[in-house]
């Protein structure tokens, strides 16, 4: 019979694909146990090598992403419920909530929050859960993402702060917001990517024309209507796009800065009205 660190090393050298291979393997192994990955890691001696694993193993063989196997994604304080139709959430997009984190140092925070692309309710629930407050909108073109969205909102209790709708963008939308946090498609149409990403993550979470740009062409007029005083908007951007964005942003009456991800690449622009106007 394999052990279970064996059956550890075995699987995640079949995810040579994967960066995280040995991390996709614990998440993995800990989800067939029905045990969170610290437990696993602190009993990893006493513990079998559950039937279930090898189908799981499979799967990510297969590069399905970890978070569609497991069916959960841990995004900033909270976890979030995921599946097939929306995009995985990513731990560069905390990069936003870091900003609007500071942006409101000092004060008691947005009352208002608005998440355009939401999901499955990634940042906006985030934001909700970093101010207890507040309450928000999250908007996505995705009936089944939002679909999601709700489940997570319901699951973290937020379900009476939190709402979702059916939506092109902030298009038709008259309120104005504290927060508006947003992560757009903006990956250009050609780009080679993982078949863990293009062969099951949503093509239209994903792509963005040509240059990547298009979503944000459109945004980019909405949003001065939708700032509410004082407010702020940040915006996830691809690490090419620091310059680009800012630009389409400015040509609006905003002003905007780009805040750089752990890794050191821009991702997030950080857009205020610019005063007076």
């Amino acid at each position: 019979m394999t052990d279970v660190r064996t059956a550890l090393r075995e699987a995640a050298a079949r995810f040579g694909f994967s960066a995280t291979a040995r991390l996709d393997a614990e998440l993995l192994l800990a989800h067939a146990l029905g045990i969170t990955r610290e437990r696993l890691l602190l009993t990893i001696g006493d513990q079998p090598v559950p039937p279930g694993f090898a189908e799981l193993v499979e799967r990510r063989a297969a590069h399905e992403p970890v978070a569609y196997i497991t069916g959960t994604r841990a995004f900033w304080t909270i976890d979030l419920a995921v599946g097939p139709g929306a995009l995985v959430p990513r731990a560069d997009s905390e990069t936003l909530i870091e900003a609007a984190v500071d942006h409101f140092a000092g004060t008691p925070g947005p009352a208002r929050i608005l998440d355009l692309g939401t999901g499955p309710g990634t940042l906006l629930l985030a934001a909700l859960a970093q101010w207890p407050g507040a309450s928000g909108l999250g908007v996505d073109a995705s009936a089944a993402a939002l679909d999601q969205a709700r489940g997570n909102a319901q699951a973290l209790g937020m379900a009476t702060r939190a709402a979702f709708r059916l939506g092109d963008w902030g298009a038709g939308l008259a309120e104005r917001f504290d927060l508006i946090l947003a992560n757009p498609p903006y990956i250009a149409t050609d780009t080679d990517l993982p078949h863990e990403v293009r062969g099951y993550e949503p093509a239209q979470a994903l792509f963005a024309g040509v240059d990547g740009l298009d979503d944000y062409r459109r945004i980019a007029p909405q949003l001065p209507a939708l700032l509410a005083p004082g407010g702020v908007s940040c915006i996830e951007i691809g690490w090419d796009q620091g310059a680009a964005v800012p630009a389409l942003l400015a040509g609006q009456g905003l002003s905007a800065t780009v805040r750089r991800d752990l890794a050191g690449q821009d991702r997030c622009v950080v857009a205020t009205a610019e005063p007076g106007g």
